[in-house]
């Protein structure tokens, strides 16, 4: 498949490796596609580098990796006609960092990224995707315990199909939360993950839901 992602930093550059291990295509778009690093990730990987706009386009499925203060911009410089029709993977966490503190939610209870992304693309399918794990951890996160759970949302049932059959080859079993309004949960339940991350000093780390 090919698959466009918007965000060139750890989290994109890290997950487009992952994809291209599995067959996939992946065309990273950045603010700055001329970095060193990208021409080096470009060439380690056969993965393609350009501007976000390029990576929209040449993606069947897009991925949002860009900081959370930064993604809705990134999606007006690629154009939000070249989402139309398309699954949109929202891997976005709206984090602020106030001084000497610990991170919080900069929306929630009654809003979500994923709410603001959808309604900036309402032509697109947008699935809530990838917010509560590590860069590191996002493809094959291979683990004592098994699997871990990718939580998603999202208002395509097609769409959410599409996202699981993904996920289930890169090694998660996927749980469906409902609409996209369920991303106020998944992204809170990302600071469980970022929080247990800066008392342990760990990254490894993922959750899991246990059923009977």
């Amino acid at each position: 498949m090919n698959i466009g992602i918007l965000g060139s930093g750890t989290v994109g550059q890290t997950l487009g490796t992952g994809l291209i291990r599995h067959d996939h295509t992946v065309h990273l778009g950045s603010r700055s596609p001329e970095r060193e690093d990208l021409s080096m990730w470009a060439t380690k990987t056969g993965g393609q580098v350009g501007s976000y706009a390029e990576a929209a386009a040449f993606g069947e499925l897009l991925i949002l990796a860009t900081a959370w203060e930064d993604t809705a911009e990134a999606i007006t410089q690629a154009g939000p006609e070249r989402f139309t029709g398309k699954v949109v993977l929202d891997a976005t966490n709206p984090l602020d960092f106030p001084d000497d503190a610990p991170p919080v939610l900069a929306v929630g209870g009654t809003d979500s990224a994923g709410e603001r992304f959808q309604t900036q693309l309402p032509d697109a399918h947008l699935v809530k995707c990838f917010a509560m794990v590590g860069a590191g951890l996002m493809v094959d996160p291979d683990l004592p315990d098994g699997p871990p759970t990718m939580f998603i949302a999202g208002n395509s049932i097609e769409a959410k199909q599409q996202t699981t059959a993904l996920l289930d080859t890169i090694g998660w079993d996927t749980v469906d939360l409902g609409g996209i309004e369920a991303a106020r949960y998944i992204e809170a339940m990302a600071m469980v993950w970022v929080l247990y991350a800066m008392r342990e000093g760990s990254r490894t780390h993922a959750l899991k839901l246990l059923r009977d």
